[in-house]
């Protein structure tokens, strides 16, 4: 009787094991990716930064957005929204995909002098994204009072990250990653 009741578990260890038990086990999850798609937001005491660049890349798991600085940032607020507006004009950008994401950096897209130290050609197409696999535009919403908005339109309200990577040199980048699916 020893014997078939350790089959038994035996079996039943290695069905569950290669996930014939009704799926993957509960903690996997696609790429290892668990972020979620609630807003993502962080803030410093350091003084803003100005813009210099906004690009995209892709990746096996995920598409990514980034938004150059001269320094360190003083944060960013990334968040999706069913309408993204202008940061000044509150006026609806228009978006393509299945849905939104309002990326706010607290930073100015000039200089102290008012200059511009991120000057897109095509305010609604700042990156080439087609062929992206999440990504469908990338827009600017504007600069105003230190703040600098991007609009990006994403296939689906799919999970998102953000965070800060410093360098290189003085400078620092706002790092946004959009998975591919669920």
């Amino acid at each position: 009787m020893t014997g078939k009741l350790s089959a038994t578990l035996a079996a039943l260890a290695l069905t569950a094991g290669l996930g014939l038990a009704g799926g993957p086990p509960a903690s996997a999850a696609y790429c290892d990716i668990t972020w979620g798609s609630t807003a993502k937001t962080a803030s410093t005491t350091l003084r803003p930064a100005p813009i210099t660049d906004v690009r995209a890349g892709r990746h096996a798991c995920f598409d990514r957005m980034v938004v150059d600085l001269r320094r360190r940032t003083a944060g960013y607020t990334v968040q999706y929204v069913d309408d993204f507006t202008g940061i000044a004009s509150g006026l609806s950008i228009p978006l393509r995909g299945g849905a939104r994401l309002s990326v706010t950096v607290n930073a100015p897209a000039y200089n102290q002098a008012g200059r511009p130290t991120y000057r897109p050609a095509d305010t609604n197409e700042l990156v080439n994204v087609a062929g992206y696999t999440t990504f469908r535009q990338i827009a600017y919403g504007g600069s105003f009072e230190g703040l600098t908005s991007f609009g990006l339109g994403v296939r689906a309200r799919l999970p998102m990250r953000a965070f800060v990577v410093p360098g290189p040199g003085a400078g620092s980048r706002v790092v946004i990653d959009v998975a591919h699916r669920w």
